[in-house]
């Protein structure tokens, strides 16, 4: 059994286009706050991996599937979870919802990696802390 981590966020003015309708690649910055909500709901933060462990998490692919438009002023939910893990990365899925209606899913692909950009193991404690996230398949 896995868990999600739920970010809720609204559609302001500066997300849209001249028809009030959320620009494409905005969506993109929606799914990033809402990783990083995850990370603080597990009591970490970029900064701090950064300095504890000398460590960046960097997105090396992802795949997003625009379903209905959302617009101006508009709440929306995202719904994260972790996929599958890897020893230096793991995948999550995302769903950007209005009430019941899909907005968007996104499929993630997030790498460890260290100041040099080279690909690290993911730091122990934090995989630990991501155990209760994980869907069905881990691959260590």
């Amino acid at each position: 059994m896995h868990e999600n981590f739920y970010h809720k966020l609204k559609v302001y003015y500066e997300d849209t286009d001249a028809g009030g309708v959320v620009y494409y690649a905005n969506y993109l910055k929606f799914l990033e706050r809402a990783r990083t909500e995850a990370l603080v709901k597990l009591g970490f933060s970029n900064k701090k991996i950064k300095e504890n462990f000398g460590a960046l998490i960097i997105v090396k692919s992802c795949n997003i599937e625009y379903k209905i438009s959302a617009y101006l002023e508009e709440e929306l939910v995202i719904r994260s979870f972790v996929k599958s893990v890897t020893k230096t990365s793991f995948y999550m899925n995302q769903f950007i919802s209005r009430g019941e209606d899909l907005i968007a899913e996104a499929k993630v692909h997030l790498v460890f990696v260290n100041k040099d950009g080279k690909p690290i193991k993911i730091p122990n404690n934090l995989f630990q802390d991501f155990k209760p996230y994980f869907c069905d398949s881990i691959k260590i």
